[in-house]
């Protein structure tokens, strides 16, 4: 059923409110139900309060309903400055995300995020390395995250090169971390660049071996998720269609 927002009460002064809050006040209220989050809430960041009371499932939810408006094209008007004023004195992020720094994959918008709604690490080609796992043991850990979400994307430029083989100074060993899940990639067709069914399947493989080396690599996150106070999952998101498809 198509989710609806509108409220009488809904002017410009407002902005748009964003998902993950209206879920958040949601589930503190008992309101959200099977057919998801309704009851919108009017803060202008997320609270911790919010987030405490949404469990991973919902804050992934969240997540693929606010694709769904980026989607549609419905996204509305957001208030940033209210947002950055609300969450100045302090931030209360319900995910970590580990994304491309691609250009055209900015999480926040292509979920329909906020000031304060996320962590996001950004390195070429969504891959681990000790900073990135210090950088989400912090956020789940200590500030409060309940879900990591790695996301890799369609037609992805690191996929190629390491498809390739490039070398260009530091970035060789970057892409030297995504070459195994080149090697683990099943494929019957052509195994090269100029391939793109190849290299998105390529780059699904390396989400996937990304978010296995996370639990392997972090114990922390790994004693988490095992206490199911996190969940830890992969996504793809198309550059052609604007959908993110969350991996089981």
């Amino acid at each position: 059923m198509r989710q609806k927002y509108e409220h009488p009460r809904d002017c410009n002064c407002l902005g748009r409110r964003n998902f993950l809050k209206m879920a958040g006040s949601a589930t503190a209220l008992g309101l959200a139900g099977a057919g998801g989050f309704v009851i919108p809430a009017y803060a202008d960041a997320l609270t911790k309060a919010q987030r405490d009371n949404m469990r991973p499932d919902q804050i992934i939810q969240a997540m693929k309903n606010g694709n769904q408006r980026f989607r549609r094209g419905e996204r509305k008007e957001r208030n940033y400055l209210r947002e950055q004023k609300a969450s100045a004195a302090g931030q209360y992020p319900a995910a970590a995300l580990l994304t491309c720094i691609d250009s055209r994959a900015p999480a926040e918008v292509i979920m329909d995020l906020g000031i304060g709604d996320i962590f996001n690490c950004r390195v070429a080609g969504n891959v681990e390395n000790a900073d990135i796992l210090g950088s989400l043991e912090f956020a789940c850990k200590l500030a409060g995250a309940k879900v990591v979400l790695v996301m890799g994307h369609t037609a992805c430029g690191a996929i190629k090169g390491a498809i390739d083989n490039a070398e260009l100074g530091n970035l060789t060993g970057l892409l030297g971390k995504i070459k195994p899940a080149v090697e683990a990639t099943k494929y019957a067709g052509e195994r090269s660049a100029k391939n793109y069914d190849f290299v998105n399947a390529v780059a699904r493989t390396n989400v996937e071996m990304t978010v296995a080396n996370i639990r392997k690599g972090s114990p922390i996150l790994a004693e988490l998720e095992a206490k199911d106070s996190i969940d830890i999952a992969g996504a793809m998101y198309n550059l052609e269609t604007g959908a993110v498809e969350f991996l089981a």
